[in-house]
């Protein structure tokens, strides 16, 4: 069985390629290579194209039993600065890509969302009957890729799986691949970088929010616990469900600053850091509510924060031994 990874030349999409093969599936990686990275794609058959290529893309369905896709653009303070690039790629190119799986006869596909979708939440933890209101371009994306989803499986049949995760982060265990975005914004790397003397000072957004410490609140979930729930997702819409929709998220929020402090434990190094106003579209507070996937799919986050850190370090300092001098 084949599974098309489109943007799996990216961050998650190159730590699923990886899990799927590891659980006996065939891989095409189809990817622009805008931020992708090609040697992340290294030991995969590797399609370049645009998402919006239907002929390309037509081409590459024809060999393939379900489509993954994680390809779009991801920051959240780009879209309130740019929305048009947005809903350019993450819905226009989005529903080429969908609308080509459709005719191709593909009928399980997997679709990469985001805790964005619900914008600022009521209540935290976060469950899947929070309202879907997201605050930002990014999630306004990924919440109209999610009611299409939604409308073709009434009207088509087609089988899907929103998968809305939280904070994406560490490393395959392995070293071989990691967390590298250009410009990098993730603050992970970020933080790993600038405790390294690798990277510039780290800038905090904000210290005067409504959290214990003044400092954002995320739920940080391992990238691989995240590849592992997309080949869960798939296996169950293999046996007849119809639709998901799950958050992947440990159900436990760490602060911008209880993060530092794991980080200096972990590296032996302290992170350079100011703070900085706040970014437009930031909510406060982010934690999921993980019980209906853990009950729906037998998946649950193993991976604590010290060891999404220990991987991330793990990857920055072999990666900084490859980079060329």
């Amino acid at each position: 069985m084949t599974i098309l990874v489109v943007g799996g030349a990216g961050y998650v999409g190159s730590h699923t390629a990886r899990v799927l093969r590891r659980h006996g599936y065939d891989v095409i990686v189809y990817d622009n290579l805008s931020t992708g990275r090609k040697e992340l794609a290294d030991g995969f058959e590797l399609i370049v194209g645009e998402i919006a290529d239907r002929e390309k893309l037509t081409f590459a369905m024809k060999r393939v039993d379900a489509v993954m896709h994680f390809a779009a653009c991801a920051y959240v303070g780009e879209s309130v600065e740019n929305p048009r690039k947005y809903f350019c790629n993450n819905v226009e190119s989005a529903l080429a890509l969908l609308n080509t799986a459709l005719d191709s006869g593909i009928s399980n596909f997997v679709f990469s969302s985001s805790c964005a979708v619900y914008g600022v939440p009521d209540k935290v933890p976060i469950a899947e009957d929070t309202p879907r209101q997201p605050v930002n371009p990014y999630g306004i994306s990924k919440l109209f890729i999610e009611n299409a989803l939604e409308s073709y499986e009434r009207a088509y049949g087609l089988r899907y799986a929103n998968l809305r995760y939280f904070n994406a982060a560490g490393a395959d265990e392995s070293g071989e691949i990691g967390e590298k975005h250009d410009p990098e914004t993730h603050i992970i790397p970020l933080a790993l970088a600038a405790a390294a003397g690798t990277g510039t000072e780290l800038q905090i957004y904000g210290t005067d929010y409504a959290t214990p410490d003044g400092t954002c609140v995320r739920d940080y979930v391992h990238v691989n616990d995240l590849a592992e729930a997309h080949v869960l997702a798939f296996q169950l819409l293999r046996t007849g469900t119809q639709r998901l929709a799950l958050n992947l998220g440990t159900g436990e929020g760490h602060s911008i600053r209880q993060l530092l402090t794991t980080i200096e434990e972990v590296t032996g190094k302290r992170v350079p850091y100011r703070a900085v106003t706040r970014r437009p579209g930031d909510p406060p507070v982010l934690v999921a509510d993980p019980s209906r996937a853990q009950s729906m799919l037998s998946w649950k986050a193993r991976r604590s924060l010290r060891e999404i850190v220990s991987t991330a370090w793990n990857w920055h300092q072999s990666a900084a031994i490859k980079q060329p001098n």
